[in-house]
């Protein structure tokens, strides 16, 4: 049986109007959200005026490119957490990095407009590398000593530095010292 306050929320709801203003919040374009979910951005644009209905696995798949759920989406609740403690934190050991760790600061952070995060770099650590994107970065160095590494050029940074950048080319970041190296790191779009 399905759920009567999903139900209210789906007759209640302008799919159209809401996946839009979603999209909106989330700073992507059609196209963008298109390319995510691996359709035309003709059918984004459809679905958007209402001339186009997206089947439940095709809403569901746009949801999750947007960061949200069904249950979220169809939901009027509006008390949206605004203050994380520790536990609400998520730490991963990241494969991909070399002697190092990610914290997410907020969890769930893909719906929202930036990610921040918590770079750990032990002695030698980097992350691994990002791509050129469209949107910015902003990092702090909270201890240690790293190299922000863009394309070619290579940068040095303290504690108490910081960075932004608009990343036209690869880049990461390495630990340049002897002791752990941590960085608070801030992405729009989120990325990580």
């Amino acid at each position: 049986m399905p759920n009567k306050d999903l139900l209210k929320g789906l007759i209640a709801l302008d799919i159209g109007k809401a996946l839009r203003a979603l999209r909106l919040q989330r700073g992507l374009t059609q196209e963008e959200l298109a390319d995510r979910c691996e359709l035309s951005k003709g059918f984004i644009s459809q679905v958007e005026r209402n001339l186009a209905s997206p089947s439940i696995a095709t809403l569901m798949d746009m949801l999750e490119c947007l960061g949200s759920s069904l249950s979220d989406f169809f939901s009027k609740k509006s008390n949206e957490k605004t203050v994380f403690s520790p536990q609400d934190m998520f730490e991963k050991q990241d494969e991909e990095m070399l002697k190092g760790s990610i914290t997410w600061l907020v969890p769930d952070a893909q719906k929202n407009s930036m990610e921040p995060i918590l770079v750990e770099l032990g002695p030698n650590g980097q992350t691994y590398t990002m791509p050129p994107s469209e949107g910015e970065e902003f990092g702090y160095v909270l201890a240690g000593t790293i190299y922000l590494i863009t394309g070619t050029e290579r940068t040095r940074l303290r504690t108490g530095w910081s960075f932004c950048i608009h990343p036209s080319a690869e880049h990461y970041l390495k630990n340049a010292g002897k002791t752990a190296a941590r960085v608070l790191w801030i992405s729009t779009p989120p990325s990580f």
